[in-house]
């Protein structure tokens, strides 16, 4: 094969499929090459890369705007626009972003972390073009997966009525949306995708504008029998264009579709059907496991970085429900297409008729676990906290105001490392605390998560949320007893000295940290535990202590600190000195989270420092 690795920018626009070909080996080749040492999302982004060489070759990306759905599929796009030489510092601190950044690139053309907002987004770009008459037609690159949330419809529904010019891409990798039509399908698709369909199609129904009604209704039929096969039917009768099922890894078949698809100034969806992880043989097919990795080895595809003997805050949750559920049939639970990711998935294995995954559907998934709270059972909603808050007015709305017992297992709470600015999980308590009814508690360690399982199964009057981090908690389990939840009650682990450090969930863990540097100062400890409702107990507690200190994985507008001001406001204390080590008020950007920790002035060394230079003073 031709050498094309180490070219900034390749020139696809234009060019024939053979030197496209090559293209796609040597993108494959990168991708495999950088995610295999450093982590990333790889079987997507396999399987779409005849796709986005299919449209870099067709659209020049400096006229046409290309709109990723989640983007985690684009790392092609990302090594076609500029980025091929620094694509070693993916998802690194201060390196490539893992999904679309328009900071990162003027071809990123808009943030995409979470799933289902590309149609959305084309069909707002369409509108603008339209009314500054551009006659440009904006791309947008959708996966199978979003087309399970509602978001995406209520953009099809517009888009089929206004008509704006806009291609969709559909990357269907894992759904059998025409399986059940085989074959024939196959041959009639195929048969639609090709130009001489097309304009036969548009010339019949030009000339049965002026045919006798009944020629004109059998005529319709004779369409809609052809339709009525095929997978297209849906989008059809939305008024949007359909083209396909395409074998997605056929260039020469994606380069015409999309060709003919630039030129018909409708919208119009072209649906590929393409294979993860297309090109690597260990990864070939619908594996979840490969849909986002760590560093492996390519030979063997086995990780090169051993796992923690430690089971993580997810694998203690699975666990821990999956008993309670044996144990009472009452305990029910969702998630939104993250059945591994959230530990359900061993659940729907073992109870597959009570607990459910519901795809990229959210707020579905809330208001369906808040009809089977009304109904006498115990709903686990499983979801991480960055994609909690696509459900936000579910939780108000359908939960809160009837205050039904729906408990909220809130999974990578704090900060996510790698994902970035779309993945942090630092808004949950600040848009969870001020709804009425909520109960609000967090556990500090492995252990503590259990009693934090058990006191949700158990909470009955009012709905509750508990939040737990990505990884591991930092705070090591068995340095102190582990006790059972009671509604509001906070923990005193350590009482003497005049500084208060008070930690809410993993927050106690940087805070141990922190005091362990500080051994020549006495300093007492405070689990907060519940954040909502607060412990009355705290009226008589903090005025013990003239120094304050907070910890939270969250912001600190909204979070932590800000319901402890509120606190002491209302009991009338002023101590000598508050302050809150919560995030600042800034969008996170992606990286080890040590180092995005560090970058911040919130890790356990810069924290000691300033208590210390805070009580010189």
């Amino acid at each position: 094969m031709e050498a094309l690795i180490g070219m900034q920018d390749f020139n696809v626009y234009g060019q024939e499929s053979a030197y496209l070909e090559k293209v796609c080996a040597s993108l494959r080749d990168r991708i495999l090459e950088v995610v295999s040492a450093k982590g990333g999302h790889l079987s997507s982004s396999l399987g779409a890369t005849e796709l986005i060489v299919g449209l870099h070759s067709v659209f020049n990306k400096d006229k046409h705007p290309f709109i990723f759905d989640t983007s985690h599929q684009a790392y092609a796009h990302k090594l076609l626009t500029g980025r091929f030489e620094v694509f070693d510092t993916l998802r690194q601190f201060n390196g490539v972003s893992g999904f679309c950044r328009p900071s990162e690139s003027i071809y990123d053309y808009f943030i995409a972390g979470h799933s289902s907002t590309a149609i959305s987004v084309g069909v707002g770009v369409a509108k603008a073009y339209a009314l500054l008459g551009k006659s440009e037609v904006p791309v947008v690159v959708v996966g199978d997966g979003s087309l399970s949330a509602g978001l995406a419809y209520e953009a099809l529904n517009e888009l089929g009525d206004r008509k704006y010019p806009l291609v969709i891409l559909l990357n269907d990798n894992e759904m059998s949306i025409s399986q059940p039509i085989g074959a024939i399908s196959n041959a009639l698709s195929q048969l639609m995708a090709r130009p001489l369909y097309q304009s036969f199609r548009d010339k019949v129904k030009s000339v049965l504008k002026s045919m006798p009604e009944g020629v004109n209704y059998l005529a319709n039929r004779l369409e809609e029998s052809f339709k009525l096969i095929t997978p297209g039917i849906f989008f059809e009768e939305l008024g949007i264009s359909y083209m396909g099922p395409l074998d997605g890894h056929d260039l020469e078949a994606i380069v015409q579709a999309l060709k003919l698809a630039k030129e018909t100034k409708v919208p119009l969806l072209i649906h590929a059907q393409t294979t993860k992880g297309k090109g690597y043989k260990i990864a070939e097919g619908p594996y979840e496991k490969w849909h986002g990795v760590g560093p492996f080895d390519l030979a063997t595809g086995l990780p090169t970085k051993p796992k923690s003997s430690k089971l993580s805050p997810t694998e203690v949750y699975a666990q821990t429900l999956l008993t309670c559920a044996t144990e009472d049939a009452k305990i029910v639970g969702v998630t939104a297409a993250m059945p591994g990711g959230t530990g359900l998935g061993k659940l729907i294995d073992t109870y597959p008729t009570r607990f459910w995954d519901v795809g990229i559907a959210e707020q579905h998934g809330v208001t369906s676990m808040a009809a089977l709270a009304k109904e006498g059972f115990k709903p686990f909603v499983s979801i991480y906290s960055t994609f909690l808050q696509r459900a936000f007015d579910q939780i108000v709305h359908d939960v809160a105001i009837m205050s039904l017992p729906v408990k909220f297992a809130i999974d990578r709470a704090g900060i996510v490392g790698e994902d970035g600015e779309t993945h942090q999980g630092l808004l949950d308590i600040a848009y969870l605390r001020p709804i009425p009814n909520m109960v609000l508690l967090a556990p500090r360690d492995n252990a503590t998560l259990v009693h934090a399982i058990t006191y949700a199964r158990d909470h009955h009057s009012s709905p509750c949320a508990f939040r737990y981090p990505r990884g591991g908690f930092l705070l090591e389990e068995g340095i102190f007893e582990a006790k059972p939840y009671v509604l509001g009650q906070c923990e005193l682990l350590k009482s003497e000295g005049e500084i208060l450090f008070i930690g809410y969930g993993n927050g106690l863990g940087r805070a141990y940290q922190t005091l362990k540097r500080l051994e020549n100062l006495e300093i007492a400890l405070l689990d907060l535990r519940f954040l909502k409702p607060l412990d009355p107990a705290l009226k008589e507690i903090l005025p013990h202590y003239a120094r304050l200190y907070v910890f939270s994985d969250s912001y600190i507008y909204g979070g932590v600190g800000s319901a402890l001001l509120e606190f002491l406001a209302q009991i009338g204390h002023s101590p000598q000195s508050f302050k809150s080590f919560e995030v600042p008020d800034r969008f996170i950007l992606h990286g080890n989270t040590a180092l995005v920790e560090q970058s911040l002035g919130i890790d356990p060394d810069t924290l000691a420092r300033q208590v210390l230079k805070d009580c010189k003073v």
